[in-house]
């Protein structure tokens, strides 16, 4: 079995020995560095080739939000899971946005963040639909009229059937799920899922829920 590559991004040297000490002791995950500020991430995602960065938000020079932008915007770019000390906060909706995998709180219990770590590795966003609403609410304000019709005509792009799978996406249904109410396989939600991606220029599945929402489908479908 291949290891998981996990980077550790923080700028608390009490953090990141004890997530160090947590997450190295797993069979399945190497520790391939440690970063105390954002301005260091991408010298040592080039040089260590991790599969996952754990990421502190607030950071003194660089933050943990500017490094994840600027590592999702490159080819080939690893997942990011956002640490933070918030449930809902402007600047972890706005990592999310940028493609960041989801989020873990710094007081979650340790099998927890291993356990989000290994669905990040395989693709997996780490937002339960409870905390994903949570943020979406947040998300509301004096600029949703301008993100949902640009959301709108985003999703224009989509055929009735991917709108669908869209939605059931943003309702935080998982693929077996979106499978059995659309009477569908789940290898064909799975094709769907990688089309929207396509479709949309997203990165995971956690964007295509906050995009049905700022367009306003999940109010249309009574979420």
């Amino acid at each position: 079995m291949t290891a998981i590559r996990l980077l550790l991004v923080d700028d608390d040297p009490l953090v990141r020995a004890g997530l160090s000490f947590m997450m190295g002791g797993a069979d399945d995950i190497e520790i391939v560095g440690e970063a105390a500020d954002g301005s260091e991430v991408e010298a040592l995602v080039d040089r260590t080739r991790p599969d996952v960065v754990l990421m502190d938000i607030r950071m003194p020079t660089v933050d943990g939000l500017t490094a994840t932008e600027r590592l999702r915007a490159r080819a080939e770019a690893p997942q990011v899971v956002v640490l933070t000390t918030f449930h809902a906060d402007d600047q972890v909706l706005r990592a999310l946005r940028a493609g960041a995998a989801g989020f873990v709180l710094k007081d979650t219990p340790p099998t927890e963040i291993l356990a989000a770590v290994r669905r990040v590795a395989a693709g997996d966003p780490v937002l339960s639909p409870t905390v994903t609403r949570q943020l979406m609410r947040h998300a509301a304000g004096s600029a949703l009229d301008t993100r949902r019709s640009a959301a709108r005509t985003r999703i224009a792009a989509l055929n009735d059937r991917e709108r669908e799978v869209a939605v059931a996406v943003g309702q935080g249904s998982s693929n077996a799920e979106i499978a059995a109410a659309l009477f569908m396989s789940v290898a064909t939600v799975k094709t769907h899922v990688s089309r929207i991606l396509a479709k949309l220029d997203l990165n995971n599945r956690v964007q295509i829920a906050l995009l049905t929402y700022d367009a306003g489908l999940l109010e249309e479908d009574g979420h």
